[in-house]
């Protein structure tokens, strides 16, 4: 088990990667009062964004990351013009990207199935990555593993320390309020949407550029929808945010290293288990009804308009 140990911890930050970016992007959006629902369709247009500047610039995760961002901006952009501006119903919108997503990514997918890209190599830092167990874990990662740990802090810090972040809120909370003293709600709304479209690409684009870097119709998994219930079982909280997300990582990464660990558990169960975990998380969360209503903006998912 201990000789499991430091490989289970390292691959739990690299499968988590993708869920912070996703979920701290989904988790501003619902933090504006706008639920979006086509995180997952945002995520594979992301991960074909990236993986085809990747493969035809030759320049990996560091081209690809941008350019998954711009695509999962832009499709979240469309949503918002449907579901802001238009003021249609945002659940109907999100399912309607995600489908749009699935089959999009899936259709210029078909030119790149052959594909793979070299990876990232980590980053070693010097005499800290000899430290016994931890020094693998935390100091033999690639940048885009410190990077969302960047963008927590980032994300973090602008919610609870600066006028941004109070802004955001109150729009969330009180639109009618926030437009009254003269805050222009629907350009504020569209900031945070395409915000978190824009971190739902570069979580699609670390799965097709870094973490399996290659392109696979569907890769996103249901990572989408485990990144929406991560904003609920966070109860919109950055850091409880991060931690479930790891958490998720650390189940994801479980079922690669069972037969080493012993385990006599069948692999469709195995495989199953994150998201066997997010239902059995979001009825444990539900139950508090009190913990929700206190967390939870109070306009999200009303269509607002001036």
């Amino acid at each position: 088990m201990l000789d499991y140990l430091p490989l289970i911890l390292a691959g739990t930050l690299a499968a988590a990667t993708p869920l912070i970016f996703a979920g701290l992007g989904e988790l501003v959006a619902e933090r504006s009062g706008v639920i979006n629902l086509g995180v997952e369709g945002m995520m594979l247009i992301g991960a074909i964004a990236g993986f085809a500047a990747a493969a035809e610039t030759g320049h990996g995760a560091a081209i690809g990351l941008p350019a998954g961002a711009l695509a999962g901006a832009a499709a979240a952009a469309v949503f918002g013009f449907f579901a802001l501006s238009l003021a249609a119903n945002q659940a109907a919108c999100g399912l309607a990207l995600t489908i749009f997503g699935i089959g999009l990514s899936a259709f210029i997918g078909q030119h790149y199935v052959s594909y793979s890209l070299p990876g990232l190599q980590p980053v070693v830092v010097p005499l800290l990555s000899d430290i016994p167990l931890l020094g693998p874990v935390l100091f033999k990662q690639d940048w885009v593993v410190y990077l969302s740990l960047a963008a927590f802090a980032l994300v973090a810090w602008t919610l609870a320390k600066t006028r941004l972040g109070l802004l955001l809120k109150a729009v969330g909370e009180a639109p009618e309020a926030a437009h009254a003293i003269g805050y222009p709600v629907i350009a504020i709304r569209y900031g945070a949407v395409v915000f978190g479209g824009a971190m739902a690409g570069i979580a699609g684009a670390y799965l097709s550029t870094v973490y399996t870097p290659l392109w696979v119709q569907n890769m996103s998994a249901g990572r989408g929808w485990i990144a929406v219930a991560l904003v609920v079982f966070a109860t919109w909280k950055p850091t409880r945010l991060l931690l479930g997300a790891y958490l998720f990582g650390f189940v994801t990464i479980l079922q690669f290293h069972a037969q080493g660990l012993g385990l006599q558990v069948p692999v469709q169960l195995l495989a199953a288990l994150p998201y066997l975990a997010t239902i059995v998380v979001l009825v444990l969360i539900s139950r508090d009804r009190k913990l929700l209503q206190l967390n939870l903006p109070a306009s999200l998912g009303k269509p607002f308009l001036p």
